[in-house]
């Protein structure tokens, strides 16, 4: 089973050294390459010819330039356009799919955990798709919690797309925007054509978004929205799919820096309750 899974990177960082993954920097239009040398681990890697750096998503067919709105899509766009490993999947350099238990990280660290080739070939036996382990936000629907906490209008926008150019999907962009969990982050493993699949209508869909949203003047926090709306409608298009008979089998995450979740917790009560919105990454 040929599989590549990306490591979406903007900055030098530890990286597992299984030959699955491929570390790529995102948004790397116009900026230096993050060196291998700096990324322990990364020396397990083909290395960019020209630059002896880590991949960059500005090689080939590639949006490199949207990054600042897009986030790890600009990734998911280079290995849909530049890949041709059977399986593609993306993960982030601070976010990993693991089936490790908690016993297994303390004694052997967090890089040492991290989902191996075997573990993610065992996966794609079971379903068509690795997903994350749903994220429930328990008194919030997907499209309140975005509507708290960013703009809602965004979903609304996308709603509208998605009844005009998908009319099939919009039983399931109902569903979706009403789910109190869902699965987040942009991380996937998947087959060539249900990539394909998922790619043409997603980038699409924001394509389209992108004409109908003014970003002009938002600050780089809140510019990055095409991002965070990909990642509800990732849950519209699966759940399509489940319907049409794909299937999906959840693996946890872990998280490579520590999480503030008092803080987390804090911003989402406050967004929830007194109309608090986000100003940063929390």
């Amino acid at each position: 089973m040929d599989i590549k899974i990306i490591i979406a990177m903007h900055k030098a960082a530890q990286v597992p050294e299984y030959g699955v993954y491929l570390p790529l920097q995102v948004g790397a239009a116009g900026k230096k390459g993050i060196r291998v040398s700096d990324c322990p681990g990364a020396s397990a890697y083909a290395k960019h010819p020209e630059t002896a750096a880590i991949a960059r998503d500005d090689d080939g067919d590639n949006i490199s330039a949207k990054n600042p709105f897009y986030c790890e899509l600009t990734g998911l766009y280079y290995a849909w356009k530049n890949l041709d490993d059977d399986y593609i999947g993306l993960v982030h350099y601070r976010r990993y799919f693991s089936l490790k238990t908690k016993a297994f990280m303390k004694k052997k660290g967090l890089f040492n955990s991290v989902l191996s080739e075997d573990e993610a070939a065992a996966l794609l036996t079971r379903a068509d798709i690795v997903v994350p382990r749903k994220r429930r936000y328990y008194i919030e629907s997907l499209y309140s919690h975005y509507a708290n906490t960013l703009d809602g209008s965004h979903l609304d926008i996308a709603r509208g797309i998605v009844g005009k150019h998908y009319p099939d999907f919009m039983p399931y962009v109902e569903k979706a925007y009403k789910q109190t969990w869902g699965y987040m982050f942009n991380m996937a493993i998947m087959p060539r054509d249900l990539l394909d699949e998922y790619c043409n209508w997603l980038f699409d869909i924001l394509g389209r978004l992108e004409q109908q949203v003014d970003v002009a003047d938002l600050d780089s926090f809140h510019a990055r929205l095409f991002g965070r709306v990909s990642e509800i409608l990732f849950n519209v298009w699966v759940l399509k799919k489940m319907d049409d008979g794909m299937s999906v089998v959840e693996c946890p995450v872990i998280d490579m820096e520590p999480i503030n979740w008092p803080k987390k917790i804090l911003g989402f009560l406050q967004a929830k309750f007194f109309g608090k919105k986000y100003t940063k990454s929390m």
